[in-house]
């Protein structure tokens, strides 16, 4: 048996709500260990994959995890072949793989990848949706944060940004999660411009692109797709129709997909955000080890768990600090060790 895995229930520490899913009160995660290398998978249900799905396709996965380990694109394709999709658990995989090598050559990822740790950008840090005086109290709270990323796709969207405003004037994205039409998304950008909005995250429906156009066609703020993009494949048809793109090491299927995003994104003239789900530290920093070659950084799902099994990347005044141990430099929290157990 090759592959190791547990699940770990993350508790939120406030409830978290999106425009297209009610409250959340904690958030499952998959923890994989393959010789010594460890690897995470953060599945969302908006992309057909829960953890019965992921567990399935590990177990699909473990009988063809042969060969050479090191050469890990040749195993991530062997495993592409082998069953399409299911990007949550082949992340877990191709994460854990570069885990386990960079241990093996006593580096960390950001030098495997030959990048500069000291290049990381902020992170924004996100606000749920509630009342807008209960997001206005919650940007409040925190101060140690400097770009708040707020959610909206509500009937008060407008009162939501003001109550945020008269806490506080830090920069702000704001991300609909695909709420709004094209037109409603075009007045809405117009009414929220004042308030100092830098970016607008998937407006509207992840299929329709068209919409996606005519709204940066009619609006300053850059248009930002996130549910609209899944994989490199997925940007061509992005071009025109958007300013950047948001890319999740568990949407993409891992960082060998998520570096070859960032180029094709570069090559066509796109920026870059790199994003994330609620996931412990694990997920978090290995997505941050790719941050030197981002425009912005959205890596906060680990900040808003109350129980984190691991320590890994850290914040200065919300600049994003890679630890320096062997392959991703994540370590068990003592109190919450929960290091996989359940054989495949």
């Amino acid at each position: 048996m090759n592959i190791r895995h547990s699940v770990t229930n993350l508790q939120l520490v406030h409830p978290f709500k999106i425009s297209r899913r009610e409250v959340d009160q904690f958030r499952q995660v998959i923890s994989v260990e393959i010789d010594g290398g460890f690897g995470e998978a953060a599945p969302a249900r908006f992309y057909s994959e829960d953890v019965e799905t992921v567990q399935a396709a590990l177990e699909i996965f473990d009988s063809n995890l042969d060969g050479d380990l090191d050469a890990i694109q040749a195993v991530m394709d062997r495993l592409e072949c082998t069953l399409p999709r299911n990007y949550a658990a082949k992340c877990a995989v191709d994460m854990a793989l570069h885990d386990r090598i960079g241990k093996r050559l006593g580096v960390p990822l950001y030098q495997l990848l030959g990048l500069n740790p000291k290049k990381t950008p902020r992170t924004a840090f996100t606000i749920g949706l509630d009342e807008p005086e209960i997001m206005g109290r919650k940007a409040r709270e925190v101060r140690d944060y400097p770009i708040l990323k707020v959610k909206l796709g509500t009937p008060h969207d407008i009162q939501i940004i003001r109550a945020i405003r008269r806490a506080t004037d830090k920069p702000i994205y704001v991300d609909a999660n695909t709420a709004w039409t094209p037109k409603e998304a075009v007045r809405k950008i117009e009414e929220l411009v004042p308030y100092g909005i830098e970016l607008i995250e998937q407006p509207t429906n992840a299929d329709d692109l068209e919409g996606l156009r005519h709204i940066r066609e009619q609006v300053d703020v850059p248009i930002i797709a996130d549910e609209s993009v899944k994989r490199a494949a997925d940007i061509p048809p992005l071009v025109g129709c958007v300013d950047g793109i948001n890319i999740k090491l568990t949407k993409c299927g891992g960082l060998l997909e998520a570096v070859r995003m960032i180029h094709a994104a570069r090559t066509h003239g796109l920026q870059v955000m790199i994003g994330c789900m609620i996931e412990s530290s694990l997920g978090i920093t290995a997505a941050a080890h790719l941050t030197p070659l981002v425009d912005y950084a959205d890596l906060d799902g680990n900040l808003l768990i109350a129980n984190d099994p691991y320590a890994g990347v850290t914040l200065e005044a919300g600049k994003l600090i890679l630890p320096d141990r062997p392959g991703i430099g994540v370590v068990p929290r003592e109190s919450r060790r929960t290091p996989p157990s359940d054989s495949l």
